[in-house]
């Protein structure tokens, strides 16, 4: 964990309609996890503002109703093991960036949507959704 820079909370949007289009026709899905905004992040969170990234608590309301809350404890791997487990794979760099998965409540979203959300009480994130 020395060589972790800090953190950032990301909200890794899926279009549902392309990727099911795309595995429909047995074409590669990543345009619908690709696309314009499809993952916002906050700002750098520097490592010593979170201590234990073992035991922090993540949500996410829309429209003001909450529809994920979960907590880094209940990761199946550690961020210690992931980190490990990836650089078997491949070179992390300096900036590099991690994602780690989300808590149950993944659901849809519509033009006009409010979404907020965040990590503890340290750094929380809200913007609408809009559609072409």
């Amino acid at each position: 964990m020395d060589l972790v820079g800090g953190y950032i909370l990301a909200l890794d949007m899926t279009a549902r309609d392309w990727q099911d289009k795309a595995k429909s026709q047995g074409k590669p899905w990543s345009l619908a996890k690709g696309f314009d905004t499809s993952c916002p992040i906050s700002s750098f969170i520097p490592k010593e503002k979170i201590p234990n990234p073992a035991e922090i608590d993540l949500w996410l309301n829309v429209n003001g109703a909450k529809k994920q809350e979960g907590t880094t404890k209940d990761m199946i791997f550690s961020i210690p093991y992931l980190i490990s487990y990836i650089s078997n794979v491949m070179t992390l760099e300096a900036g590099d960036v991690i994602l780690t998965g989300t808590p149950q409540g993944v659901g849809p979203v519509v033009n006009g949507d409010v979404i907020e959300c965040g990590i503890s009480k340290i750094i929380n994130m809200k913007f609408n959704v809009e559609s072409e």
